[in-house]
Parts: C-alpha cells; structure tokens; sequence
C-alpha cells in the first residue's frame, strides 16, 4: 500500500476516536468524574507524546534553534486562534456543559457560535494529525505511540464535546457532522503532513513538528487539563502523570 495511503488511513483512525467518544457523549449519561478522569489521562499521553517524539525528534533533526522557534510559535498561533474563536462562543467546547458558567454558547445565545465550536474542534485537531503524517517520514513507518495519543487523546474531546453540544440544544446532525467532517480532516492533514512537509528540508521539517508541538501543548493547557480539573480537582495530578506514564513506556517499548 502506497505510503501516502497510510498516512490517510492513520490520521482517519486516529480522527474516529472524535466520533467514538461523540457517539459516548451524546448517547449515555457519562458521569462528570469520569469525563474528567478520561480527559486527564489524554492530556498524559499527549503530554508525554510531545515531550518525547514532537520536541525530542525536532531537536535531534534540527537542534535547538528550530525546535524552540517551532514549538514558541505553534503555542503562539494556537493562542491566537483560540482567542479569536473563544469571542465568537467557542470557549468552553470541550465543556461537558454540566456547570451552567462554564456550558457551551447556544445558537439562541450567540448567533455563529456553532461554527465557531467547528472550526474550534478543526483547530484542536489539525496539529495532532499533521504529526502522524510526519512521523512517517523517518524510514516510512508510522510512530504507533504518536497514533496512540491522539487516538486516546480524541476519544474524550468527542466525548465531553459532544455532551457539551447536545446540552447547549444542537441536535443529533450537527454534533456528527462536526466530529465527522473533523475525522476526515484529520485523514488530510495527515496525508499534507507526509506530502508537503517531507519535500522540504529536515532543518525546516524539524520546526514544523516543533509548530505542531507548541499547538498541542497550548491545546493541553487551554482547553484538556481545565475540563479536567473542573469535575476532579483532587485526581487529576494522578491520572495525568497516569497517561503520560503509559505513553512513556509505549514509546520505549
């Protein structure tokens, strides 16, 4: 199978978890503690994924300059986006909605909020693909423990997503729409990870996993690791270094 193929094939893969953990969120009652335990074990494994495949491989490729450089301006640009959209009711997307101050912004409330979550889950998704597609460029397979994460990581954004979407009065055709558009962009952007990206130089493909790094990173503590801390403020500690503890041995397996 052409290489190319598989870089879709794994970012598809990685993108359904988004529509396991929708399907979760807006089908079953999932208790809140539950939700927020899932969420902080993804952020450890996401956690740990950037430490030691993202800014570990950028820096062996590329040293120090363009993996700094990368991972600064990916936090930066994640940043950014994140504030532009979260004025437009995105803010809370990754809320299950339970906490009437913190629910996702309803339709009624905030007209344009529902694209805005969109193009908020696009924004949380992208950079996790893109890495996929990277990671095939070192001897053409791809990093299982890259995959892992962002499989893992994506099953409780869908689900505390999805729950927070439902509550906020979107309906069944929407919320799936949104996590599978989300699920086939992910099979792109893995697929311009590999295309695009292992045509350039490897100083420059070395900040570039660095960028999708940062976003991942800013993505982690704006959004994952609040959610999170919301419902367990006592375990969260816990189960994150949890998370990142299985990555760890995954990557060194």
């Amino acid at each position: 199978m052409p290489e190319v193929v598989q870089a879709g094939g794994w970012g598809l893969l990685a993108g359904c978890a988004l529509l396991l953990g929708a399907a979760c969120g807006y089908a079953l009652r999932v208790p809140q503690k539950v939700i927020a335990w899932v969420m902080a074990f993804g952020a450890g494994v996401l956690l740990s994924a950037v430490s030691f495949e993202l800014v570990g491989e950028a820096y062996e490729q590329g040293g120090l300059g363009p993996a700094a450089l990368g991972t600064l301006a990916g936090a930066v640009a994640y940043t950014v986006g994140n504030m532009w959209l979260a004025r437009r009711g995105a803010h809370h997307r990754k809320r299950s909605g339970h906490n009437r101050d913190q629910s996702q912004t309803s339709e009624q409330g905030q007209s344009g909020s529902g694209l805005a979550l969109a193009l908020g889950a696009l924004l949380d998704g992208v950079p996790e693909s893109a890495v996929i597609g990277v990671s095939m460029l070192e001897g053409g397979a791809v990093s299982m423990v890259t995959v892992a994460a962002v499989f893992i990581s994506n099953i409780p954004e869908g689900l505390s997503s999805s729950a927070g979407m439902k509550r906020a009065g979107r309906g069944k055709g929407y919320v799936f729409g949104v996590w599978g558009s989300i699920a086939a962009a992910s099979a792109v952007s893995a697929v311009l990870g590999y295309t695009v990206v292992g045509g350039l130089p490897v100083a420059v493909v070395a900040a570039v996993t660095a960028v999708a790094a940062g976003a991942i990173l800013a993505m982690v503590a704006d959004t994952m690791i609040p959610e999170a801390f919301q419902d367990a403020p006592l375990a969260i500690g816990l189960v994150t270094v949890s998370g990142f503890l299985v990555s760890f041995a995954l990557s060194h397996a």
